[in-house]
């Protein structure tokens, strides 16, 4: 039986370490391409159509006033904001109306559903109305829990000067907003774990799909594929409507420019919610793929590897195989999390990320033990396909 284990061990220690490979070897493509991008950024004017970005809100969050006046400092000459919540006097939409009389030379526009169509993701709802309402034919969508910097707008933009793009996405740090051990655990996951996925299936299969923190697309996109309502049964809207986008040929874009994604979980108990949540729906959205996930992680491999050779006599062939483990994970975090999407934090990337691999391997046998997920405060329960629907 030991021996069994130890070969289950290496075999695991063998495909995550491919897919390390797989990931250092497209890395230096993607660095290519972002100091090409920053080039014809820096030309002026450059491309700049107008704008209109669509902030959905729900409630207060912490440090959301500071976040919100990042999207008003952008160096852009044409663009807007709408922002829309479920009710009038929500507080986050309230915060937007602080923030934006700061900045009275920049259009912003404050809209609220009433709660109707009372679609299960409820965000559908405020993206519908928000682009009724919307002034300019590029949508940006960014959600509430984003920080950027002020040349994002233009970062943005520059791939629509391709009329084939039809949408596109940028990568993102996890920022952990309050500090504290188990928001900075979820925050370099972001950074690298999701970052590295996302590179090997752009190099595997192109992009097929895009991230939530940021997507921008053509309205007609969105008009072609049925609106955002395609979205309304979905957990992952993200993941539909860049899927969508794919499906009708258009292109999807991987920009090159981070951003930061702040992570708002700081207790241990909302930050397993929110992690086994996202693993959940992923586990739906893309079932073939995150099956082959398990097999992605290194560090439950190298401790199983050494437990099982320790008790086979060869201590130092287990300690071994569990510092490969550790060495592919900091050559990951440095790759991905320094040199991709900049993460400052040294701590973070070589002292927690080896921590992390372990709990996202335990994160995603969690995705199988239950298809319930808890999401604003309502329990649902996952469909094949990504849907879901209220649970009884």
């Amino acid at each position: 039986m030991l021996y069994v284990l130890l070969g289950f061990a290496a075999f695991g220690l063998i495909t995550s370490t491919v897919f390390a490979g797989m990931v250092l070897a497209v890395v230096p493509r993607y660095l290519r391409e972002r100091r090409l991008a920053e080039a014809q950024l820096r030309a002026r004017p450059g491309f700049t159509p107008p704008l209109t970005l669509l902030k959905p809100l729900h409630g207060a969050e912490p440090d959301l006033e500071k976040h919100l006046a990042s999207f008003f400092e952008q160096d852009y000459p044409e663009f807007e904001i709408l922002f829309c919540a479920r009710e009038e006097n929500d507080a986050g939409l309230e915060t937007a109306r602080r923030v934006a009389k700061r900045y009275p030379h920049i259009q912003a526009r404050f809209l609220w559903t009433g709660g109707q169509p009372d679609y299960i993701n409820a965000k559908v709802a405020s993206m519908e109305l928000m682009e009724t309402a919307a002034a300019h034919e590029i949508l940006v969508i960014s959600d509430s829990d984003v920080r950027v910097t002020p040349d994002y707008l233009r970062a943005v933009a520059l791939p629509f000067a391709q009329s084939q793009v039809g949408a596109i996405t940028c990568p993102y740090r996890g920022v952990a907003a309050e500090g504290g051990l188990w928001a900075r655990l979820e925050a370099v996951g972001m950074s690298v774990e999701m970052t590295a996925g996302v590179l090997v299936a752009r190099a595997m299969e192109g992009m097929q799909f895009t991230l939530g923190p940021t997507m921008a697309f053509r309205r007609e996109t969105i008009r072609k594929m049925g609106g955002f309502r395609v979205t309304a049964d979905y957990c992952s809207d993200d993941f539909i409507l860049g899927n969508e986008t794919w499906k009708l040929g258009e292109k999807v874009v991987l920009s090159h420019h981070a951003i930061d994604h702040l992570v708002l979980n700081s207790s241990f108990v909302s930050s397993l919610k929110h992690q086994a949540r996202w693993m959940k729906s992923t586990r739906f959205s893309r079932p073939k793929g995150h099956f082959g996930t398990a097999l992605t992680f290194s560090v439950p491999f190298g401790l199983l590897g050494w437990a099982a050779a320790t008790a086979l006599g060869h201590p130092g062939w287990g300690m071994a195989l569990f510092a490969w483990s550790v060495a592919t994970r900091l050559a990951l975090s440095v790759a991905v999390g320094r040199a991709v999407v900049r993460d400052t934090s040294w701590f973070n990337l070589l002292a927690l990320y080896p921590i992390r691999d372990l709990m996202g391997f335990g994160f995603w046998v969690a995705s199988y033990l239950s298809s319930r997920i808890l999401w604003r405060g309502r329990v649902f329960e996952l469909l094949p396909g990504g849907k879901m629907r209220a649970a009884e």
